[in-house]
């Protein structure tokens, strides 16, 4: 029976891939039929500690450092990737959260912070964005269709959580930069789209829910159904519109979040 998820050998660069969602995705992708991983993430040992996942397990793989936030560093892991894999066929900009150094500011109400409290922010996950997809798509069109480019974002976005105000508008503009980008690229059936967060289950939010089970009850109790998510079920979502199931979906969000919020 033919692999209804198969990449078709496309290679596959995913940011923010040395933890959590990221390995989940990297792992996934591996395991159908890409060309090869590049698992990039700011710290070098995070992103080869996967790598060798990946290859444990069959697939092609290659760590690069680069902090998405930089252009020229981006280009120049993506430079890399071509030259061991090939032209790039799958980006997945899963870098994000608050930045790759948090400014010690981040928590506090944004009219009480300034510029570099915001930079942190706004600097991976909506420039990291810009970077990666500005960096991969020449190359994606030199290859010639398909190509998929899927984006995580937050379902703060959509939301609006409180304290989170210049992370939720960050994340939004990546989801408005995505619907912008499908619609340039769809001519070269380049499709892409974006995949949103809501609570994950990794180990520091575990640790922050078992540390206080009262504040953990009321927190799932926004969640119609009522456990964070896990992310291995984020990589799946990823994975369906990476490989070939997709080619018919572009410039959308999906939300892996539980219930969490209701896209409209």
């Amino acid at each position: 029976m033919s692999d209804v998820l198969d990449l078709g050998g496309r290679v596959a660069f995913v940011t923010g891939a040395g933890q959590g969602v990221g390995r989940q995705i990297a792992l996934h992708l591996a395991a159908h039929n890409s060309g090869g991983i590049a698992v990039n993430d700011y710290v070098l040992e995070r992103a080869e500690k996967v790598a060798e996942e990946v290859r444990a397990v069959g697939g092609k793989a290659l760590a690069v450092q680069a902090d998405v936030t930089d252009l020229e560093s981006v280009k120049a892991a993506v430079k890399e990737t071509e030259e061991m894999f090939g032209k790039i066929g799958v980006l997945v900009n899963n870098a994000g959260n608050f930045g790759v150094a948090p400014h010690a500011d981040a928590q506090k109400p944004f009219w009480e912070t300034g510029r570099d409290a915001w930079d942190s922010s706004i600097g991976v996950n909506f420039y990291g964005v810009i970077n990666c997809t500005s960096a991969c798509v020449p190359g994606m069109i030199e290859r010639g269709a398909p190509g998929r480019i899927v984006t995580i974002i937050s379902e703060a976005s959509r939301y609006g959580d409180i304290g989170l105000e210049v992370y939720a508008g960050a994340k939004a503009g990546a989801a408005g930069f995505m619907r912008a980008t499908a619609r340039a690229l769809g001519r070269y059936e380049i499709t892409a789209n974006c995949v949103a967060l809501a609570g994950m289950s990794t180990p520091p939010v575990e640790e922050s829910m078992n540390a206080d089970p009262e504040r953990a009850k009321k927190v799932l109790q926004k969640y119609v159904i009522r456990r964070l998510g896990r992310p291995d079920e984020v990589a799946k979502m990823v994975l369906f519109l990476a490989s070939d199931a997709g080619g018919y979906v572009t410039g959308q969000t999906y939300g892996v979040n539980g219930g969490f919020v209701f896209g409209q």
